[in-house]
């Protein structure tokens, strides 16, 4: 895949980044706002687990253009310790972090497609897609 652009995710500022640049994508793309809002709040969602659990990571953006279909890729990645037990971070409701545990399941029912591999040594990488709902006339 080819990356339009990342923002790194090291301190807490990078969080707000890393949403506003999500946030303009999404907008160039042709999302109105409620989805914009959506995207956003994933971003949010997912680079504050980098950045709580990981320490440091990277939050990348692809635009997909595909014949009958555009969307945004959100790429989450991470060196950090991983993800134990992923069935229960998915639990609604989980959290270790003392939140209100909407989390990944949260980031999971905002986008279209999600999909998450961890490793205890490699970290974690989470890919989610938001397509651009069609019109129908």
């Amino acid at each position: 895949m080819n990356f339009q652009s990342c923002v790194d995710i090291k301190k807490e500022w990078d969080i707000v980044g890393a949403r506003q640049l999500g946030r303009e994508r999404a907008k160039a793309i042709g999302f109105g706002t409620v989805d914009q809002a959506r995207i956003a709040t994933a971003i949010s969602e997912l680079a504050r687990n980098i950045y709580l659990y990981a320490g440091s990571g990277v939050i990348c953006f692809e635009t997909i253009d595909e014949i009958d279909r555009k969307g945004i890729c959100i790429i989450a990645e991470d060196n950090g310790p991983g993800i134990h037990d992923i069935s229960k971070v998915m639990e609604d409701g989980f959290s270790t972090s003392g939140g209100l545990g909407a989390g990944l399941p949260g980031v999971k029912r905002l986008m279209d497609q999600f999909d998450i591999v961890s490793d205890q040594e490699q970290g974690t990488k989470i890919r989610t897609v938001k397509w651009v709902p069609q019109r129908r006339f």
